[in-house]
Formats: C-alpha cells, sequence, structure tokens
C-alpha cells in the first residue's frame, strides 16, 4: 500500500479561496437574517421547528443528545487529536499529509464560523432549548460544520487510504454523521433549518479547498502484492566473526516486554559476540531493575544489557550512572522513548546485534528530587501537571493491549484540566512567575511518531530542556497542535525575538515564546519548579507521588551506553569520535527540528 511520507502540496493556490469562502459565508448570512428573512421557504422555519419539538420523546430526545455530542467542541478537539496523532503514528510510514488535511480542515472550518457569527446576528429559534445555547449566533450551525470538517475529513481519508470493499462503507457511514448532526440540532431546538444548511456549506467548503490544495492527484491505496513473510533478525552473527570478550553480563530482563522466547534469541546474541558468562535478573513491581544493585559490585560486569522500556531503563540507569560500565539498551517497552531518540531499531534483536557491533558513548542523565520524591535520575523526561495525569490514569490493561496508544485516550480525558500558577528559576536566577497545563523537563525531545516536542534536546549536550505548555481553550490548543505538526513536517518554526523572548537570568539561555504563547522554552544545567497547589508528576513515563516541587540537575556523560556504528563510518573515526555522517558522539534525534 503506497503511503504519503509528507505534505506534498500541489498547489497553494486553491487556499486563496478560503477568504471567498467566508465572504460568501457571511453574505448568505446577511441574506437569511436581512432581506430573504420574511421570505418562503425561510419565513416558514418557525413553524419546521415547533413540529419538531411536539414529536420529541425519551428515545429520541437520547439519541439526539447522542449525536450533538459527538460535534461539541471538546469531542471534536479531542476526536481530532486522536486522529493527527494516530494518523501520525500508527501506519509505516506515517500519513503526514493526511494529518495535516484533517487538523487544517477542522481548524480553518472553526476560523470561518466564527468569523461569521461575529458578523451575523441571528437569535436561536423561539421553541424550548434540550442544551445550552452558546453565545453566538444561530447562523450557521457551528457543530454541523464542525462534524463535515471532522467525519467529513476522516471519510475522504478512508477512501484515499483504506483498502478492500469495507473503506467504502466506513466512509459512507462517516458521511452520515453529518446530516444526523443537524437533524439533531434541529430536533433540540438550537437552530432553524437553513443554519444547518449553512454549516454544511461551511463544513464542505472548507473540505473541498484543504483537499484540493493537500490530496488533489494523489488517488486511493491501490490493492497491494501478497505480502511475503518477513525474515527474522538473525540470532547471532554470520558476517563477521564474534568479537570474544572476557568477563560477565548482567542481562537485566522486564519477564513482560522480554519473555522466554526472546530472551533466548537475546543469549544468542550474547554467544555469538563472544559473551559466555551471562546473569539473568528478572525485574518486579516492587524493584524495576530487580537486584542490579545488589550483584553490581559482586558480579562486577563488563556490559549490562537493559531489556524492557524506559522505566526499566531508568531504574539501571540510577544504579550504573558514574560507574563506566557501559549498558546496551534492547527496546522491549511501551513507548521505548529513549532508543527511539539515540536511532536504535525498534526490533529488540536487531538493536542490540547493532549495539554490540558498535561503540560505548557518554550520555548525559538528569538527576532530579522534590517534595515526597527522593533523589533518583531520569534519562528521558521529568514532568508535571498534564502529562503526567495522561501517564498515571492511562489503563495497564489498555497499555498492553494497544501499547502508547493508550496514553492518547487517557490524554483526552484531561483536555479541559486548568493550569496551575508555578514559578521557575533557571540556573540559580531569579524565579519567573507562569502559569501552565504541564511542566516538561527533558534530556531528550522527539515523542513518539517522530514530534519533536523539544526540539534542541540532546543527550550528549550537558544541558537539559524545559517547557512550559498552556494553550488557551480549543484555539489555543488547534494553535499549539497546528505548530508542533508543521514542525514534524519539517516546515520549521522560527523561534520569535523581541517581545516574546524571556530573559533567563543567572547564566539561563533566554526563554523563547512559540505557538501565541502557548509553549515557552528554557534551556539550563539547573530548574528548580515549585507549583501553586499539588501536582500530578512523573519520571520517564511513570507515575510518581504528587507533589508541589520538582529541581532537577544534568549529570554530563554520567552513563556509558552503546549504540550501532553509524553506516559507512570506519571503526576507528568512530571510535575517536570523528564520524562525518554523525555528530559527534551521538547520532542526531530522528525526525526534524527547527
Amino acid at each position: 500500500m503506497e503511503r504519503s511520507r509528507g505534505p506534498s502540496v500541489r498547489g497553494a493556490w486553491p487556499l486563496l479561496l478560503l477568504p471567498v469562502q467566508a465572504a460568501l459565508m457571511v453574505g448568505l448570512g446577511r441574506l437569511v437574517t436581512g432581506p430573504a428573512a420574511g421570505s418562503p421557504p425561510l419565513s416558514e422555519e418557525g413553524s419546521a421547528g415547533r413540529e419538531l419539538v411536539e414529536r420529541r420523546g425519551e428515545v429520541a430526545n437520547a439519541v439526539s443528545e447522542f449525536f450533538s455530542l459527538l460535534a461539541s467542541t471538546q469531542v471534536v478537539v479531542g476526536v481530532t487529536l486522536v486522529c493527527i496523532v494516530g494518523l501520525l503514528v500508527l501506519p509505516r510510514p506515517p500519513l503526514r499529509t493526511e494529518a495535516l488535511f484533517l487538523g487544517a480542515s477542522v481548524a480553518v472550518q472553526s476560523a470561518v464560523f466564527l468569523l461569521v457569527t461575529s458578523l451575523v446576528d441571528r437569535p436561536r429559534p423561539d421553541v424550548p432549548h434540550l442544551d445550552v445555547a452558546p453565545p453566538t449566533s444561530s447562523f450557521p450551525s457551528g457543530h454541523v460544520g464542525a462534524s463535515v470538517a471532522l467525519y467529513g475529513g476522516l471519510a475522504v481519508i478512508a477512501v484515499l487510504r483504506m483498502r478492500g470493499p469495507w473503506r467504502h462503507a466506513v466512509a459512507g457511514s462517516l458521511l452520515l454523521m453529518a446530516p444526523a448532526v443537524a437533524l439533531a440540532r434541529m430536533y433540540r431546538g438550537m437552530h432553524y433549518p437553513s443554519d444547518v444548511v449553512g454549516g454544511l456549506l461551511n463544513g464542505a467548503a472548507t473540505l473541498l479547498i484543504i483537499g484540493f490544495a493537500l490530496l488533489h492527484g494523489r488517488g486511493s491505496a491501490p490493492e497491494p502484492a501478497r505480502a511475503q513473510r518477513p525474515v527474522p533478525a538473525p540470532a547471532t552473527r554470520t558476517d563477521v566473526p564474534a568479537t570474544g570478550t572476557d568477563g560477565p553480563v548482567i542481562v537485566v530482563r522486564h519477564p513482560h516486554g522480554c519473555p522466554e522466547e526472546l530472551a533466548d534469541r537475546l543469549g544468542a546474541v550474547l554467544r555469538g559476540h563472544g559473551y559466555r558468562d551471562v546473569h539473568w535478573i528478572p525485574t518486579s513491581a516492587e524493584s524495576a531493575c530487580g537486584t542490579l544493585a545488589e550483584e553490581l559490585p559482586a558480579v562486577r560486569p563488563v556490559l549490562v544489557v537493559v531489556c524492557g522500556g524506559d522505566g526499566t531503563l531508568r531504574a539501571c540507569a540510577d544504579v550504573l550512572a558514574g560507574t563506566g560500565i557501559p549498558l546496551a539498551l534492547v527496546p522491549c517497552g511501551t513507548g521505548n522513548l529513549f532508543a527511539r531518540n539515540l536511532g536504535l531499531p525498534m526490533d529488540p534483536v536487531a538493536a542490540l546485534e547493532g549495539s554490540l557491533a558498535g561503540h560505548s558513548f557518554g550520555i548525559d542523565v538528569g538527576r532530579v528530587r522534590g517534595d515526597g520524591l527522593a533523589q533518583t535520575r531520569f534519562t528521558v523526561m521529568a514532568g508535571a501537571g498534564f502529562d503526567a495525569a495522561m501517564v498515571r490514569d492511562a489503563s495497564p490493561r489498555l497499555k498492553s493491549r494497544m501499547g502508547w496508544a493508550a496514553y492518547v485516550l487517557s490524554a483526552v480525558r484531561h483536555l479541559n484540566d486548568p493550569g496551575v500558577r508555578l514559578t521557575v528559576r533557571i540556573d540559580g536566577g531569579r524565579r519567573l512567575r507562569r502559569r501552565a497545563r504541564m511542566v516538561v523537563i527533558g534530556n531528550v525531545g522527539t515523542l513518539q511518531g517522530g514530534l519533536p516536542l523539544l526540539p534542541t534536546a540532546r543527550p550528549d549536550s550537558g544541558r537539559l530542556e524545559v517547557v512550559l505548555f498552556d494553550p488557551q481553550g480549543p484555539a489555543g490548543w488547534f494553535t499549539a497542535a497546528g505548530h508542533l505538526a508543521a514542525r514534524l513536517l519539517g516546515r520549521g518554526v522560527p523561534a520569535p525575538t523581541g517581545a516574546g523572548a524571556v530573559t533567563g537570568p543567572g547564566g539561563g539561555t533566554p526563554g523563547r515564546s512559540e505557538a501565541g504563547g502557548a509553549l515557552e522554552y528554557f534551556t539550563a544545567t539547573r530548574i528548580e519548579v515549585r507549583c501553586a497547589v499539588p501536582q500530578p508528576r512523573e519520571l520517564d513515563g511513570d507515575a510518581v507521588r504528587d507533589g508541589v516541587r520538582l529541581t532537577a540537575e544534568v549529570e554530563p556523560g554520567a552513563l556509558r551506553v552503546y549504540l550501532p556504528r553509524a553506516p559507512g563510518a570506519p571503526a576507528a573515526a568512530e571510535e575517536a569520535g570523528a564520524c562525518t555522517d554523525r555528530p559527534a558522539p551521538l547520532p542526531s534525534a530522528p525526525g526534524p527540528t527547527p
């Protein structure tokens, strides 16, 4: 199946039609509320609404409430964000242009709706309302327009990118959502028929314009040829001789992430590289690194292999940091963010095979403490607020079935969580007063799907990057999401200067504000965060005790990690850190940076 690898705008000229669309919608609204208001059929719209009121019943009330809810602002924002993340992450390669099409369609439709309602003043129908009437004009229907943009946009993507006979059934079901929402809004006394027609026109025009600009000429997905069974990665090296080494190896294994069959294959890889004395340590709910701390001085290993996710790695890194004992990472967890940022293969056997064929490099770690939080280390990110609540409330059952996508579902539940007043102190400077929904302190910056939340964070920079995230309302969420999507798609959003910059005193790098103030960044070696009220907190994807303080410091090069050799790099040059196609000493994090 042919999928898009990135945005391919066939021509930007259709976007010039958006002002025309807005002008026509305003003109139509002025016509409906002005010269044509007393002429049929507009003059008869009130009686149509009263007839629907007379037909109300418990079942119809419940059904109309359901469809009205599906087009509400909160649901539309949440579903759009979930779908965009899914399009960027689940397919391989990701459907980036389709994600941009969906997000732009919903955002543009909303912008046109807000403009029209500010210039057209039409009261709601004079009938009992089953919903609370928003303070916007009755023309056009925002619910109907949003349902066309969202569910109609998903229908377009289904036709283009799904395969088999089911794609037409899925697309048809999605296209029926908008008429169902239109009928529900009239039934509930919120709109006249002409209002929902205006919403249908607004949403349809937006889809046509954005779709023609982004998707025109792409065609539907061809039926793929019969796929061959993938060849599993070899358990031992056959192209080069085993390295052979003296000294024991400790393997820390998460029993769920690394079952017995996979452990046998990893053991074969170790033997193929000459490691014969292998000590296996299982993790447990009580100890994420098992008995590593107790066995380390007794075994004195030459290598520690960590088979697990970011939580297992964090616990092992806390023990190994500063010891000089190298670590080889085998990604077997839900997110595997550290492995992704280091460019490791996501196949566990391939990751171990490549790492043992490479060399060890010095990696920074973060050292963090806070109220009710004993001093510990992290390798990926530490955070408080929205992201920690998302991690804390993700269903373990869904995580086992859906992987990291379970976090997306948990995030939707917290979209309306309020921000919190806090202070941030950068490298010992004065405290900066802010308000934010979440604070993230990162050693690396790329999330699943290549999303660069912290675009300049590198695990060998000797510094940590901080972002304060505080979108204001649905418009703020869309602005922030669009900003991050543009960065992901490689368009690069430059940091503003002048009034948007925030000076970090005391040696801290000046902060920068992006996405209309929804994102504010700082870079430092030491960060102190104090919240006004206790907040959820997380370390490398594991929820920890709620609290008000987080203090993080960087430990430069404290952890030695084996990484695969850069393609085409001579071994001697790489050992010296002089590889030309890899910035010394680490590869660049995947995904574009601004």
